[in-house]
């Protein structure tokens, strides 16, 4: 929910200003959860997957803790751009391609802020097929905020959102800063934290599904040995 499109005018103006405060402390909710990746890696770490891996943060901290490291992205600007990141890394690469294109097995599989882009429950499958036994799949993602609950979760988050970013970002910047970094196709979500989880847990059985602080959710699931 955009609380600047509420009808009250003084939640409008409250609205207003969080956006103007966070338009000049920028500060990325996609990158302040690897950490929580890291923390879930399995013990196995031969291959890794990142799903939708953009300017390829992520893959710059999976190269030191698996042998081979995959990133794949969709949009061919992105593509490129990890390519040429890590051009001479034996240990890296990356393909311009879409999810369903890719084959082979890993130990570890990561979606950040990418399954709302594609096709839940058949992404959902497809994972869990490329997945060794014994392989993780941790997905943050986006859901579309529509009930009292997910309501809960939101509000607090934007009133902290502004604290986070003047913590992290002190010095107020002059051009907007995109969440996801430049040039990184955006998408609203368009299932709901209720439908994300009732399919994930029909698909994945046993996955742990979290509502998290800052617009996202965790979701991990070990593939049974």
């Amino acid at each position: 929910m955009d609380i600047r499109t509420v009808p009250n005018p003084l939640v409008r103006a409250g609205g207003r200003w969080l956006h103007r405060v966070n338009q000049r402390h920028p500060w990325s909710h996609n990158d302040h959860f690897h950490g929580w990746i890291l923390r879930r890696l399995p013990a196995r770490r031969r291959r890794a997957l990142d799903v939708g891996c953009g300017a390829g943060l992520l893959l710059s901290r999976l190269r030191s803790r698996f042998d081979d490291v995959l990133g794949v992205d969709a949009d061919a600007t992105m593509a490129a751009v990890s390519t040429e990141r890590f051009a001479g890394d034996p240990r890296v690469s990356v393909r311009h391609a879409r999810f369903e294109e890719v084959d082979g097995t890993f130990d570890t599989i990561t979606l950040v802020a990418v399954l709302h882009h594609l096709p839940l429950e058949t992404a959902l499958r497809h994972a869990a097929e490329l997945l060794e036994p014994g392989g993780r799949l941790l997905v943050v993602g986006l859901a579309r905020a529509e009930s009292l609950t997910d309501l809960a979760w939101d509000v607090p988050s934007s009133l902290l959102n502004p604290l986070v970013g003047m913590t992290r970002h002190p010095q107020p910047v002059t051009e907007p800063v995109d969440d996801g970094g430049p040039g990184m196709p955006m998408r609203d979500a368009a299932e709901t934290f209720a439908e994300i989880s009732g399919v994930a847990r029909r698909v994945l059985p046993g996955a742990r599904l979290r509502r998290r602080l800052f617009f996202r959710y965790t979701l991990e699931w070990t593939r049974p040995a």
